[in-house]
């Protein structure tokens, strides 16, 4: 295996972590409305999240540096494409640690509402935008010779894409919701309960309906698996644990809710990223695709930057397992931390 490619590996690694972890505090937010009614419950969601979210956010930004490192090219066309889409995501994610943080200090109930309608765009947005963008890569964007975008902001909102940003949403969603069942206990916990059937009818009939659009609109994506039949494992794994999801939450075994529809974000990325390989940006004329090679830096620098990361790569792990372990358990309306 070149460096190129554990480079491709490394960066879908770590789009995994941000789905995973970032996924359930933007599936929070993005439900907190159904979920919470009073204010001790809203409380109880916001706690939920507190020590974590920011966190979370440190795999985007560490992402976002890996592409940058290994696949500058990658980083430029994809960014100045997609910069007001970018723009209004970065925006939303501002506008939602500003709520985090204020609204535990409004006594005011009016401002504690405003702020509450903040935490729900500033998670919603993001949420449904980052699909967007997902299917915008998958589907092929129109690039010129110098790989420089040629569509404008409206083209970024064709169906196939759109379709996709509801199939991110409707994950995050139900990572939102099987965290919920997992952090809380009491009226919050029995509407998340109620509310899961619903959700995961939702998950399996938007991924049907990518999948089925994916077929039709980007065949290329499965030429890799008429190839190597052996990736059939990402998308039987993803199917695999949509299926068990419901068994758990009857079971009332919520930690094993979590995980599978973890499993299944993991598993959607995953197919997709191998059905990509070795691009990175297709491009809707072949030629003009950006991959793991023609947008790489040099060698030199990937064996630097990946010799950096594994150090680095630890602590990050380290951080994130310490910080789960500590606030774990139930999470009540209290006075203590958020």
């Amino acid at each position: 295996m070149d460096l190129n490619t554990i480079w491709f590996f490394l960066i879908g690694v770590l789009i995994i972590g941000y789905a995973v972890l970032d996924g359930f505090d933007l599936g929070v937010g993005s439900l907190f409305f159904l979920l919470a009614r009073q204010e001790d419950e809203k409380t109880v969601l916001i706690k939920s999240i507190g020590p974590f979210w920011d966190g979370n956010e440190v795999w985007l930004l560490t992402g976002g540096g890996a592409i940058f490192a290994a696949f500058p090219l990658v980083y430029a066309t994809v960014f100045s494409g997609f910069y007001l889409a970018m723009m209004l995501v970065l925006f939303a994610l501002i506008l939602r640690a500003v709520s985090i943080e204020f609204r535990t200090l409004a006594e005011d109930p009016g401002w504690r509402g405003r702020f509450d309608l903040l935490f729900f765009l500033g998670s919603f947005l993001p949420a449904l935008l980052f699909g967007v963008a997902v299917g915008n890569i998958a589907r092929g964007l129109p690039l010129d010779a110098a790989h420089h975008y040629t569509g404008g902001f409206l083209g970024l909102l064709n169906p196939y894409a759109l379709l996709l940003g509801l199939l991110g949403l409707a994950a995050f969603l139900m990572q939102g919701i099987t965290y919920t069942l997992l952090k809380t206990e009491g009226a919050v916990q029995e509407r998340a309960r109620s509310l899961f059937p619903k959700l995961w009818a939702a998950l399996l009939a938007v991924l049907a309906a990518a999948s089925l659009a994916s077929w039709l609109t980007v065949p290329a994506l499965f030429a890799n698996y008429t190839a190597r039949p052996v990736l059939y494992v990402f998308p039987l794994l993803t199917i695999a644990a949509a299926a068990v999801l419901p068994l758990t939450v009857r079971a009332s075994r919520y930690g094993y809710s979590f995980l599978a529809s973890s499993l299944v974000m993991a598993g959607m990325i995953a197919t997709l990223g191998m059905g990509m390989y070795p691009n990175l940006v297709p491009a809707v004329n072949p030629a003009l695709s950006l991959s793991i090679y023609n947008a790489s830096s040099s060698p030199l620098t990937l064996k630097t930057m990946l010799i950096i990361a594994l150090l680095g790569m630890p602590i990050v792990l380290f951080y994130t397992v310490f910080v789960y372990r500590v606030f774990r358990g139930k999470v009540d309306s209290g006075p203590a931390g958020y």
